[in-house]
């Protein structure tokens, strides 16, 4: 059976794309379900994966139209159930025992134009020396990039410290696009975690049940508009991005990624040319939630299928088990 994951991705991760509920038995075994954040994927067509607001609830919070932010990467691997995100930086509610630390940048543009003209788009994650550990991975100290260009998003790792077997560019999903500048109202507003630091923040989170934990994928945006210095106009800045991570191999039950420069800067054109670069016309299709490091041998799409097929959306121990929440 595939194991408790998220996906940039998160995203959320990305990234969203990557915090993502992989097809079920029948369906294309590359889309996966995001909430309406990537694609429309087992959205009803009634509601559009778009929970509903109460009347007093703020205003949603939107993307500025390009931006730029390194961020750190807090892997929590204790003491989370009763400190739950969004969290500061680091986080003032756990130990420096409690979690691991690592670094990354994201680059967004909502504008950009592919090539083959497959959508539009384009959104750029890079884990540096710890990939996201949303894949039953036990060593995830390598470096890795998602990167969606429209409709499809492709996986890279680097020279320096690509795993053995490992292809320096594959496909993720066809059909993944950049989140959207209004992508926070495919999620539930959370009044509860909104009351974290101080009050400070605008919190969003979809928690789905399973076993044995729910599975989480959650936003903050700062509360409080702000200009970034004296370049723009105020806007509510992104605070964190965080989700459940695998606790197969990854040890990674929750995962926060907290923003520390986000600002409004359009990415070089140049920034998207990795996957030109790096990736073969055909670049072959990602096993990353069954790839071959993690068990000694990678699980056949058909045994995933039937394994899938056993569980039903409350007894569900991964990602690739859910339905849309009901």
């Amino acid at each position: 059976m595939l194991t408790k994951m998220t996906s940039v991705i998160l995203t959320l991760f990305l990234f969203w794309g990557n915090v993502a509920i992989a097809a079920q038995d029948g369906d294309p075994g590359d889309v996966f379900f995001t909430m309406g954040v990537h694609n429309d994927f087992k959205c009803d067509p009634a509601s559009r994966c778009l929970p509903k607001r109460a009347p007093n609830a703020p205003s949603d919070p939107v993307y500025p139209q390009w931006w730029i932010s390194d961020w750190t990467m807090f892997r929590v691997t204790k003491n989370y159930k009763n400190n739950p995100p969004p969290y500061t930086n680091p986080p003032a509610t756990l130990k420096a025992r409690d979690y691991t630390v690592s670094y990354g940048t994201s680059y967004y543009d909502a504008n950009y134009i592919p090539e083959d003209k497959d959508g539009s788009g384009a959104m750029l994650e890079h884990y540096e020396e710890y990939c996201l550990p949303i894949f039953p991975i036990k060593d995830n100290n390598y470096t890795c990039s998602f990167i969606s260009l429209g409709n499809k998003a492709y996986f890279l790792t680097y020279d320096k410290d690509r795993p053995v077997g490992m292809p320096q560019c594959c496909l993720f999903s066809p059909q993944n696009h950049p989140p959207r500048i209004d992508f926070i109202k495919h999620l539930p507003y959370s009044k509860a975690r909104s009351k974290h630091l101080n009050g400070s923040v605008q919190a969003y989170a979809l928690e789905i049940p399973a076993k044995p934990e729910k599975i989480l994928f959650g936003y903050a945006f700062e509360k409080q508009a702000s200009p970034d210095g004296d370049t723009t106009a105020p806007y509510r800045h992104p605070q964190s991005f965080y989700f459940s991570g695998d606790t197969s191999k990854a040890n990674a039950p929750i995962v926060s990624q907290n923003y520390t420069s986000f600002r409004m800067q359009r990415p070089a054109a140049q920034t998207w040319d990795q996957v030109a670069n790096m990736c073969p016309a055909q670049p072959p299709k990602c096993h990353l939630f069954d790839y071959p490091g993690t068990s000694g041998k990678s699980l056949s799409r058909k045994n995933s299928k039937k394994n899938s097929k056993k569980n039903s959306r409350e007894e569900a121990s991964s990602w690739a088990d859910l339905e849309p929440p009901k």
